[in-house]
């Protein structure tokens, strides 16, 4: 072999091995499934495009305002208030397996705590919900809700507490030792989480996402609440 021949084959073998070293970096790059930007402050029927209303009682106050780049969603709920807006989303969480998602809470409900049926009021909830397990749908949808609370404190697990709602089960994120009006970025491995939370369903195996929801209510306590989040997304890594 040619002293030329030799270059021209090193030359080739590291070529090769940039552009395998490149591949394995595309392939692990993080895909990504967009879940609320909300990158205008435009609001249709009194929700953000593409989500749908759902007021349980009282009045809905809901508004997008700017943060930075983008718009983040802000709730209000008065001592008479419980509503939410939720929409239709396909994901996997074999593939896609964590939520992010920004949040903060500027007031949270008087004495509101997920573990009393009577104070049942969170600042923010965040529901995933999950293929049905049967008929009625609605009663047998897993869900899981990631909640600001106020007096559960961080880490409690739970069932809620409501009549007919035993497959909506919670992980309380953050409570009222959390600084207001501070934002805080949050990452769940919703298909580990569901594994904790459903082992009495299919031994705990995930199953796919079917919507999402993002509620505040102080109905429960007669006070008020209110909050704000933006830029969700589910995520492969």
């Amino acid at each position: 072999m040619t002293k030329s021949s030799s270059i021209y084959v090193f030359q080739l073998v590291i070529l090769c091995f940039i552009l395998a070293i490149g591949g394995g970096i595309h392939s692990e790059e993080v895909q990504i499934i967009p879940v609320a930007g909300f990158d205008s402050d435009t609001m249709k029927r009194g929700s953000p495009a593409g989500w749908d209303l759902e007021k349980s009682k009282g009045v809905a106050d809901l508004s997008l305002e700017k943060e930075g780049d983008i718009f983040a969603l802000y709730l209000k709920s008065d001592p008479s208030s419980s509503f939410g807006i939720k929409r239709e989303i396909a994901v996997d969480p074999a593939t896609h397996p964590f939520l992010n998602w920004k949040w903060k809470a500027l007031k949270l409900p008087v004495g509101g705590d997920v573990r009393s049926k009577d104070r049942d009021d969170q600042a923010l909830q965040i529901y995933v919900a999950f293929k049905a397990t049967g008929w009625p749908a609605k009663l047998n949808t897993p869900v899981i809700g990631y909640i600001w609370d106020n007096e559960a404190p961080k880490d409690t697990v739970t069932k809620s507490p409501q009549t007919f709602a035993d497959k909506v089960r919670y992980i309380v994120l953050r409570d009222k030792h959390d600084g207001l009006d501070e934002w805080y970025s949050e990452k769940r491995n919703v298909a580990e989480d569901y594994a904790k939370l459903f082992s009495d369903i299919d031994d705990g195996k995930v199953r796919k996402i079917e919507g999402i929801s993002i509620y505040i209510n102080s109905q429960h306590t007669k006070s008020e609440a209110e909050s704000a989040l933006y830029d969700i997304f589910f995520s492969s890594r």
